[in-house]
């Protein structure tokens, strides 16, 4: 493996060495310690949120999964906006690492192979995700120091965990080996994966922060995680109310539940303008009276054959 990140272009400008990360005992104030073991607990609910144990067992449809890739282009785009008016902040500076991580453009190129073209027009926020969007502006712009739980919380879980749900995801929706789809997971800029998150842990050890700043950025980390279960819920919830896809190509069937317009299958497959539920059609001509007096005539001759029968 190559000792170096190297930059896009291949040059050494922007190079970045391993050999900066020493083989030193690691201090149990260390930030990275207190983080790893001060978010251990939410880091294991999170885990065994249902949305996410069924994901890790090949249970995710193609629908679910686009929206749980609409929600992290939101959250990343606030967190990456945060960094970058952040960059040159002595409490977020080192931790700044665009080349390498950033993943807004990646999961630019995720929606379109999933929506097309267009696809800034088919997606929206959701409630979930929208809380946790707030929550990243409001501490970019007011407690930047933060700023490191939540890149921390997203950015080490990605080059870990993540790399896990790459394949899986791959595998289960029968994605391209080329990567469409998935290019939110993969990190063409980090030749090592675990030599970066050495690096990077090194790099937040050497903020200089007082113990109070350290653990205000632990419990931030810690809404982290409640803001990601929250997604990961509502992700299950909308789960849930999808119908199994259809096998042959064809359109699952509603049922009946909700609102139309926030089914993300249909919205999806009809497009935005004034999209038709199959069910809310067929109760609509059920309410007609001449198939009313139809469906009774129907029901009287089953109803005559059946006692027929039975007799």
């Amino acid at each position: 493996m190559p000792s170096a990140l190297e930059s896009p272009e291949g040059g050494e400008e922007d190079v970045l060495h391993y050999e900066e990360i020493e083989d030193g005992a690691v201090s149990p104030m260390d930030l990275s310690e207190l983080l790893k073991e001060g978010t251990k607990e939410s880091h294991d609910r999170a885990e065994n949120t249902q949305f996410v144990k069924d994901f890790l067992k090949g249970r995710i449809k193609k629908e679910l999964f686009k929206l749980a890739t609409v929600a992290l282009y939101f959250t990343y785009s606030a967190l990456e906006e945060e960094m970058d008016h952040n960059k040159d902040n002595p409490v977020f500076a080192p931790l700044y690492f665009p080349v390498e991580l950033h993943r807004r453009e990646a999961l630019a190129k995720d929606l379109k192979y999933f929506y097309g073209e267009e696809w800034k027009e088919k997606i929206q926020c959701s409630e979930a995700t929208q809380q946790y969007v707030d929550r990243i502006h409001h501490v970019g712009q007011h407690e930047p120091e933060l700023l490191v739980a939540h890149a921390y919380t997203r950015y080490m879980g990605d080059l870990s965990g993540g790399q896990v749900l790459k394949k899986v995801a791959q595998r289960a929706l029968k994605l391209p080996s080329t990567e469409e789809g998935i290019k939110f997971y993969v990190f063409d800029n980090i030749s090592n994966a675990q030599q970066f998150k050495q690096l990077y842990r090194a790099r937040m050890n050497a903020l200089d922060l007082d113990k109070n700043t350290k653990e205000r950025i632990v419990e931030e980390a810690n809404k982290a995680f409640r803001f990601n279960m929250q997604v990961f819920d509502e992700l299950d919830k909308i789960g849930r109310s999808l119908a199994e896809e259809a096998q042959d190509g064809g359109f699952p069937v509603h049922d009946g539940k909700g609102d139309i317009r926030k089914c993300p299958y249909y919205a999806d497959k009809l497009g935005t303008a004034s999209p038709s539920c199959p069910f809310h059609a067929a109760l609509g001509l059920a309410r007609q009276p001449l198939v009313q007096l139809l469906l009774a005539a129907c029901m009287a001759v089953a109803a005559g054959a059946a006692a027929w029968y039975i007799l």
